[in-house]
């Protein structure tokens, strides 16, 4: 079976005020809440059932979804009562026997999840992290220092430099084995998780992708999505 949790009970912060009174994955992209999409994507990669975790407004996204029969896919949640991290609630989710799909609800991305999950069963890892690169311009100047002994001494200037780095996608594949690393009951995120499984000496792989992907839960990409949603629609809703 192939199951997949979409991690939606965080509160938004980066999107306030909408995410106030609207859970972040119900944010709207062109004329779809974004986890709208993600759902008819999951149903399209060949998922069998989906568990989304819920907290900060629940029950808007509970009566949204619903049992799944209008995505013609079995749709259940586990609701926090209280913050349990990115990943906390993983621990508390029953039937996870078989590796399995983790992601946040604000993503928007034309990744292949099947492949995923595929590549992460086949590579015999505890998880896998889809990954994208990015680039962040500086907007100001920046200055370089030498090591000579000296902390006022410049050795550079770089004036408005850009720097390139692999930032995780929100899109995760686990192995069973990772719920023996999280406590029940015991908040966790997923940054510390992945220092954990490293520190225990378990195997962490990247899938690099060069699919389309924006977060959702940044402003500057939400209106990007905005933007862009009509021209990449044929690209991330299947069959419409």
């Amino acid at each position: 079976m192939k199951r997949a949790v979409i991690l939606a009970g965080g509160m938004g912060t980066r999107l306030r005020p909408y995410t106030t009174v609207i859970p972040k994955p119900l944010m709207p992209v062109g004329d779809r809440p974004v986890l709208d999409i993600v759902v008819r994507q999951l149903k399209r990669d060949g998922f069998d059932r989906i568990t989304v975790a819920t907290g900060h407004l629940a029950e808007l996204i509970e009566a949204f979804f619903k049992d799944g029969e209008a995505y013609d896919i079995p749709i259940d949640y586990f609701r926090e009562h209280e913050p349990l991290g990115t990943v906390g609630a993983l621990a508390l989710i029953e039937g996870l026997d078989d590796d399995f799909l983790v992601m946040n609800g604000d993503v928007l991305t034309d990744i292949d999840y099947a492949a995923l999950l595929q590549r992460h069963s086949e590579d015999e890892a505890v998880a896998t992290i889809a990954t994208k690169e990015r680039d962040v311009q500086i907007s100001l100047g920046v200055l370089r220092f030498g090591d000579d002994g000296d902390p006022t001494r410049l050795t550079g200037y770089d004036e408005k430099p850009k720097i390139h780095y692999e930032a995780s996608m929100g899109v995760y594949c686990f192995s069973p084995k990772v719920l023996e690393h999280i406590e029940p009951n015991s908040r966790l995120d997923f940054p510390d998780l992945v220092l954990r499984l490293i520190g225990a000496g378990e195997v962490v792989r990247a899938w690099r992708s060069d699919d389309y992907w924006l977060d959702i839960g940044r402003h500057d990409d939400y209106e990007r999505a905005m933007d862009e949603f009509e021209q990449m629609r044929h690209r991330l809703i299947p069959d419409e």
